[in-house]
């Protein structure tokens, strides 16, 4: 069983942590997710994040295939407690030895006020714990975030724990999961 893992396209407003925040998507970001999954077969199942981000082009495509969109809340982004809606750049300035702590090991330091990578962990295998053993059968989208896909995929490849900021996922990228490779 694979699912496919589709991160939401462009945002508007500065880039930078937007973990609960919920911008809209950009014209751009709509036709990056539309590109992704361009000549893919209809899909089974979607699952979506609750974030409008995720959820409107998440419901959108269930509506194209005529099929069911499941809202997640367990697929939200990583809370990034005080630093969400400043960039990287704003942060450097007043907190540069924090955000190099968090992008050296996240499972190591928490944003002020933010959800710890492990239990942000917890919450998404959880999740998809619950999607397997319910929808192990269908060919399923999955219209996330970043760091869930992040998460997602260092996990499957094995990666350990600090480098998980290193792996890519870029805006409106489509990206294959086996969740068996996980124990799931």
């Amino acid at each position: 069983m694979t699912f496919f893992l589709l991160r939401h396209g462009e945002t508007e407003g500065p880039g930078g942590f937007r973990g609960r925040l919920d911008p809209r998507l950009t014209p751009k970001g709509l036709a990056q997710m539309h590109a992704a999954i361009a000549g893919e077969p209809a899909w089974e199942l979607v699952v979506s994040s609750p974030l409008q981000r995720c959820l409107l082009f998440a419901q959108s495509i269930a509506d194209a295939d005529r099929t069911n969109c499941l809202v997640e809340p367990g697929l939200r982004e990583l809370d990034f407690g005080d630093w969400e809606g400043h960039t990287a750049a704003e942060l450097i300035e007043d907190q540069a030895e924090a955000l190099g702590l968090f992008w050296a090991d996240p499972y190591t330091y928490t944003p002020p006020n933010g959800e710890p990578v492990a239990a942000f962990e917890a919450r998404v295998l959880a999740a998809m714990r619950a999607l397997v053993s319910d929808y192990s059968r269908s060919r399923t989208l999955i219209v996330t975030h970043g760091g869930v896909i992040r998460l997602l995929l260092a996990r499957q490849q094995g990666l350990p724990r600090h480098a998980l900021l290193q792996v890519e996922a870029a805006y409106g990228s489509l990206h294959a999961f086996d969740p068996h490779a996980l124990g799931l």
